[in-house]
């Protein structure tokens, strides 16, 4: 991005009391493009009150806070680190959808996981050890069907989300209630650098912003935002988990929850979401059934944003005549390449992606199409074809 465009985006980020909504009302004024909080700025007071921003807004535009873009940009300035805005192409698609989406993003890691189909796994902070355990097991094995596991970075069922997808080789992502210059909880040091390694850090706040408890609502509504579902492992009746799925509800989202002991008081949260509709999740494949139709639309997007109008889109329908599915499939696609890969026994993701030649991202999408398809099947950490003779 032009430099001076940055400057400008970090400056609007800046002003107190521009948040999401006055923010996007404020940009609604001006052509969409990378130039646009520049010229926001530039724009002056009148054209401001125009757009209905309250006079302490206005005041606050019009004297930008200079010092603290200059630290904003020392930051970003560090490699693996920037920031994503809402016009830019890398700027998740599904959240901004959502009515209270971030004007931009900081992100320390690959911001290419950020167009992956994303689960969120939340939970207790003081989990069981069995929460723990379906935590981490549920993460490790949705991250090895493709999925992207989203979460927050807390102590208990977050982190262990966190840990089983960084342990299966797979993609996660942490959204934070504070800047990025910092880690919260400092417990999670170790695991937030892991992440920043392998997977992405991501907050809306830039950097130098403190872990405000009024500032993890507003992270909940972006981790439910980002997936096609948020999965409760373990909650008490009064619980931020259960703020997340109120917020995954509200935005579409598919809200899953896992039961427990009816003596386990942190059971109690998910037992009320499961009365009010939430399913009710035993395995990985019950969440895998309920979000197969928003997938198969979000991969069909993409496949077509990617190939010329005039290609036809593969299908993600089952087929049930191997040697026609050989054929349709394109050797040089990713799924024919995957394809191609595949032997008579189950091959781990790594192999594959020796085999292959594509990079995770694509082999990762490309395994969960033709586990759709029903022409893959996951055994454990590894995959084979199905109905090969």
């Amino acid at each position: 991005m032009n430099p001076e465009y940055l400057r400008g985006w970090l400056a609007l980020l800046r002003v107190q009391g521009l948040g999401p909504v006055l923010g996007t009302r404020l940009l609604s004024g001006f052509p969409e493009s990378e130039s646009a909080a520049q010229t926001a700025l530039a724009a002056g007071s009148a054209a401001w009150r125009r757009l209905g921003l309250p006079s302490a807004v206005c005041t606050a535009l019009a004297a930008p806070d200079w010092g603290a873009v200059d630290t904003d940009l020392k930051w970003l300035s560090e490699p693996g680190r920037t920031l994503i805005t809402r016009f830019d192409p890398r700027y998740p698609p599904q959240l901004l959808e959502t009515d209270t989406a971030p004007l931009a993003l900081f992100v320390c890691g690959d911001p290419d996981l950020l167009r992956m189909p994303q689960i969120a796994i939340v939970g207790a902070r003081h989990a069981t050890p069995q929460g723990i355990d379906n935590a981490r097991d549920f993460s490790a094995e949705l991250a090895t069907r493709g999925l992207v596991v989203t979460s927050g970075l807390a102590l208990g069922v977050d982190g262990a989300a966190h840990r089983g997808a960084l342990d299966a080789d797979g993609g996660t992502i942490a959204v934070c209630g504070n800047g990025l210059d910092r880690v919260y909880p400092s417990r999670h040091r170790e695991l937030a650098h892991r992440i920043a390694e392998r997977g992405l850090l991501l907050s809306e706040l830039p950097p130098g912003s403190p872990p405000r408890a009024e500032n993890f609502p507003r992270r909940n509504r972006i981790i439910s935002g980002l997936s096609l579902g948020v999965l409760v492992v373990e909650a008490a009746r009064e619980s931020g988990s259960l703020i997340t799925a109120r917020l995954a509800g509200e935005q579409g989202r598919s809200v899953f929850a896992i039961p427990g002991s009816i003596h386990n008081p942190l059971a109690r949260g998910c037992h009320t979401l499961i009365r009010e509709g939430a399913r009710l999740v035993e395995t990985v494949d019950d969440v895998l059934e309920e979000i197969a139709p928003q997938l198969s639309r979000m991969l069909a997007q993409r496949r077509a944003s990617a190939v010329p109008e005039s290609e036809p889109e593969d299908s993600v329908e089952p087929r049930h005549n191997e040697d026609k599915k050989d054929k349709e499939e394109p050797q040089d696609s990713p799924r024919g390449r995957l394809l191609a890969a595949l032997g008579d026994d189950p091959a781990s993701f790594d192999a594959l992606a020796a085999r292959s030649g594509l990079e995770s991202a694509e082999l990762q999408a490309a395994l969960f199409e033709l586990e759709l398809a029903g022409e893959v099947a996951a055994i454990g950490s590894s995959f084979m074809r199905r109905g090969r003779k």
